[in-house]
């Protein structure tokens, strides 16, 4: 693999804010100590490294500065940025360590949008004793949550724990424990905290923690929306066709949009958004 790596802000609000993202496109993936140590070096959350297997197909493996991961939403929208820029719109399909993962994109004005649709979602039970040692991490209680969308583990390529607030204040204020948080997570295979607050039927706010990936908090989260988009649909909150979107990253000053839908008979979770380049 050869080249410069591109720099993309995906999931922007209005050409606002969005979540940086590294793309590196050849024709094969460097030595995996390289591949780490370009995602470290650019310090992005996420660094998508698209090895070509077709015209219209890649394998893709992302890194974050400390490790990879299976699956990341929003490098997977900039990586299908990045290609439909150099190959023209229209769909491709990348191989993840999660699975095939289908991505569309489409040029709307001359702005280009891709939507990815995630690998079949699913969701558990927290285990026994996990609640009561997340909340003080977070400095919550058991009263800040909202009764109606209870604490679960939700999978689209990569485990997230949903947790939801009541208000809205809750989540703004948010303060955690970096350290401890990232031994929890890591003794469950959990990628990112996905918390959340249900502003209205149709629209969530979200923070997501990233300690496993040495980042203390993502403006914009693909895998973790469609995990909750998987979650919604499971608890029957939503039934399909539907659509909702999540706003994120305002609090860090890099307001994200990402739109998510759930389509009739689909088991993945579409989710959409822009790219652009950073200058």
């Amino acid at each position: 693999m050869s080249g410069e790596v591109r720099r993309l802000a995906a999931f922007t609000d209005a050409g606002r804010g969005g979540n940086p993202a590294g793309v590196l496109i050849g024709d094969v993936h460097p030595a995996e100590t390289e591949m780490q140590q370009i995602a470290a070096d650019l310090g992005y959350s996420e660094t998508a490294f698209v090895a070509r297997t077709s015209d219209r197909a890649a394998h893709v493996r992302y890194f974050s500065p400390q490790a990879e991961v299976p699956f990341c939403g929003h490098a997977t929208i900039a990586a299908a940025v990045a290609l439909a820029e150099l190959d023209g719109s229209g769909p491709f399909t990348f191989a993840t360590a999660a699975g095939e993962v289908p991505v569309a994109t489409s040029s709307d004005g001359g702005a280009l949008t891709a939507t990815l649709t995630s690998v079949p979602t699913r969701t558990r039970a927290l285990p026994e004793g996990f609640l009561a040692e997340i909340l003080p991490v977070l400095g919550w209680a058991e009263t800040d949550l909202d009764p109606a969308l209870p604490p679960a583990f939700a999978y689209a390529g990569a485990w997230h724990l949903v947790l939801a607030v009541a208000q809205l204040a809750t989540l703004e204020t948010l303060a955690y424990d970096f350290d401890a948080a990232a031994r929890l997570m890591a003794a469950h295979d959990l990628t990112t905290l996905q918390l959340v607050h249900r502003v209205g039927p149709s629209l969530f706010r979200s923070r997501n923690p990233f300690p496993p990936g040495g980042v203390v908090e993502d403006p914009a989260t693909g895998a973790a929306a469609a995990a909750l988009g998987g979650y919604l649909r499971e608890r029957g909150v939503l039934t399909p066709p539907a659509s909702f979107v999540v706003e994120q990253g305002v609090e860090l000053g890099r307001p994200s949009r990402l739109l998510v839908e759930l389509a009739p008979g689909e088991p993945g979770v579409r989710v959409t958004g822009t790219a652009s380049a950073i200058s």
